[in-house]
């Protein structure tokens, strides 16, 4: 499995306190270093873009049109099948 080597450049951005401290919280939870979560954070927004076919699926499921209502006593049925 090759690497592939990343050159980083130092970034100086301003946050509010607020912001930074609530990033801080995140990152400790994921057990990332405040850099890497945000570097991570930003990368899934960057880089990680819906196709055609999954923005159509999502703003069909955003309007509504031809919503099935669930029969939950069916479904409990088929879960109880498997």
């Amino acid at each position: 499995m090759g690497t592939m080597v990343t050159t980083k450049k130092i970034t100086t951005f301003r946050l509010s306190e607020e912001l930074l401290e609530r990033l801080k919280v995140l990152a400790k939870k994921e057990n990332r270093s405040l850099n890497n979560f945000v570097e991570y954070t930003l990368m899934e927004i960057a880089y990680n873009e819906p196709n055609e076919e999954t923005i159509a699926a999502m703003k069909e499921a955003e309007s509504g049109v031809e919503l099935e209502t669930l029969d939950v006593d069916n479904f409990r049925s088929y879960v109880k099948s498997l």
